[in-house]
């Protein structure tokens, strides 16, 4: 990946309403992010909010849209679609979402995202619809 994908992988999965959810960048590659949402009582007492948890679906899948060589100082995004199943109740716990590509097309792009918590427990899954533009 360049370092210009990387910075901006960096940047989205980390910035703004991802910094204030407390979202780190674990790991990025080519069409592949893996995002850390440590556990905070503001995200949900006694257990997480679904919406933190699409949240950290979108910011994951955001990132992942942004992990290629494609990506220039003019490209630009925004969500189009997110569909999030949840299977079970995320507790005071850290989650993970991991977050691939699975099409880019002209400019829509589809990803599928795996929320697990510590124990890797499947919380919820996601199919994300992005529209990225490289102008």
């Amino acid at each position: 990946m360049t370092e210009v994908s990387l910075a901006n992988t960096q940047r989205i999965a980390t910035e703004n309403f991802a910094a204030e959810l407390g979202i780190e960048l674990v790991e990025s590659e080519h069409d592949h992010v893996k995002v850390k949402l440590p556990y905070h009582a503001k995200l949900g007492i006694g257990r997480i909010h679904g919406g933190a948890i699409s949240a950290l679906i979108d910011v994951a899948a955001t990132a992942a849209f942004w992990a290629t060589p494609l990506v220039n100082p003019k490209s630009v995004g925004a969500t189009v679609g997110l569909t999030v199943n949840f299977l079970k109740l995320a507790v005071q716990t850290d989650l993970w979402a991991e977050a691939t590509v699975r099409r880019r097309g002209g400019t829509l792009c589809t990803a599928n995202v795996n929320v697990t918590n510590e124990r890797q427990d499947e919380i919820a899954i996601a199919v994300v619809t992005y529209k990225l533009t490289h102008t």
